[in-house]
């Protein structure tokens, strides 16, 4: 095929305070030029918008390094190889690799991997069989240690981290599984396509009311995708030797003011509770044994996912900035395909 002259690419020109705006953003083109030796070019067809990008925002130091002002800003995506330079890979490959963001992207052959389109639809690579799913799973298994008989909590539980968490709790032999969700919609797909045991929107009322109605027992381990109220409503309901995995807190990442840290931290002497945070990163070992079981799960039926899909790279802003305010049901997920 022949390769257009230039590529959009989305660029951050100004640090956000507070939410972001389409200012602080500008789309951009960049020339397309053939790879050189040992890399490969990508068209990308799906890209993802996740809340850790909003982080990456800021001139800070973090776990991942901050995005450049007036470069092209990066993220998962999957695409397809259409010109190589690598022995690694040929034309028409399918990967999955970290340069989002644009429509073509010039990437290190070291840092793609194949995916194949037979085994799951492209998009879940980024989802439920990428990122957000092994997070998921490292969280709720290796770092929560889920015991069968566990009474799980999981906040954000309609998001693309939350849903998969609830149902693999769910399979492992959780005795309860309650979530929270942000509109009636979400809640009755919670339970009716998720199967979570209970569920209630966290708007209705306080958190740690619903909670307690939801789990007159207590829990045992909380998946925390929020902070704020809702950790402070799990360290309440979290029984002794309970256990909270603390994955992301989306309602403080826009916060310009100091927020209040939960009231009630003392609780964790009481009860000898134990909080720990999860990063992918530190998982990918598990990387194998994730897509075995959970794409088995998905096969089967056992697992259901779905996917909130923007069209079009102009789109990209306005699907991350949705996602940010829980306009999505799953997996946030940018098509760029034909």
């Amino acid at each position: 095929m022949s390769l257009p002259a230039t590529s959009r690419e989305w660029h951050l020109v100004a640090r956000p305070k507070g939410w972001p705006r389409p200012e602080d953003f500008a789309l951009r083109e960049a020339p397309v030029t053939a790879p050189e030796k040992g890399r490969i070019l990508v068209r990308n067809l799906y890209l993802s918008v996740d809340p850790y990008m909003r982080g990456r925002m800021n001139d800070v130091k973090s776990y991942t390094p901050p995005y450049q002002l007036d470069q092209p800003m990066e993220g998962g995506a999957v695409g397809v190889v259409v010109e190589s330079a690598s022995e690694d890979f040929t034309p028409g490959d399918h990967v999955l690799h970290g340069l989002g963001w644009r429509e073509y992207a010039t990437v290190d052959a070291r840092h793609a991997a194949r995916v194949s389109p037979e085994l799951a639809p492209l998009s879940t690579y980024l989802g439920v069989l990428g990122m957000t799913g092994l997070t998921a799973y490292a969280g709720l298994l290796e770092v929560g240690k889920l015991r069968e008989g566990d009474a799980v909590f999981v906040s954000g539980a309609a998001g693309a981290v939350g849903g998969v968490v609830g149902q693999m709790a769910r399979l492992k032999g959780a005795s309860r599984v309650i979530g929270s969700a942000g509109s009636a919609d979400k809640v009755r797909l919670l339970i009716e396509e998720y199967g979570f045991d209970a569920a209630f929107n966290y708007k209705d009322a306080p958190v740690a009311e619903q909670l307690a109605k939801a789990a007159p027992d207590g829990i045992d381990l909380y998946f925390d995708n929020v902070g704020g109220d809702h950790l402070e409503a799990a360290l309440d309901a979290l029984n002794v030797h309970g256990r909270a995995v603390i994955c992301g807190m989306i309602a403080l990442y826009n916060a310009t003011e100091p927020t209040p840290a939960p009231r009630n931290l003392h609780l964790i002497i009481g009860k000898r509770l134990r909080l720990e945070g999860v990063l992918v990163s530190d998982h990918y070992g598990l990387q194998q044994r994730f897509v075995e079981e959970v794409s088995g799960w998905v096969r089967s039926g056992q697992l259901a996912y779905r996917e909130t899909v923007v069209a079009g790279v102009e789109n990209t802003l306005d699907a991350f900035l949705g996602m940010l305010r829980g306009e999505n049901i799953g997996k946030m997920i940018v098509s760029l395909a034909d």
